[in-house]
């Protein structure tokens, strides 16, 4: 994967989850502006990793290989907490803490 590519992905990921974010707030009856506004996602590129904030906190990391995972503290990814991979997210739902893995029915 080129690095074009991994980055349109990251983007792709990046507005999947804000917009999953916002839905969850939308449906627990929690939308008002300040909430909403924590839901902003950044993508900030480094030398080993993407990270994806939400809000002003770090939420997810991305490696070289595009494996998601969460972090232990910012700017340390957490490799206990591996969520698929950026050609994966769909079969994730990002909308709460942690991210979880949709049933699939099979």
């Amino acid at each position: 994967m080129t690095t074009e590519e991994k980055l349109e992905k990251v983007a792709r990921f990046a507005q999947v989850l804000e917009t999953q974010q916002k839905e969850r707030l939308r449906e627990q009856g929690l939308a008002c502006e300040g909430n909403l506004r924590n839901c902003h996602v950044s993508v900030k590129e480094g030398n080993k990793y993407i990270r994806v904030d939400v809000g002003d906190s770090g939420k997810y990391m991305v490696d070289q290989e595009g494996n998601i995972f969460g972090i232990k503290a910012y700017g340390v990814i957490h490799r206990g907490h591996r969520y698929g991979t950026l050609d994966t997210t769909d079969q994730y739902f990002w909308g709460d803490y942690h991210a979880y893995r949709k049933y699939n029915g099979e």
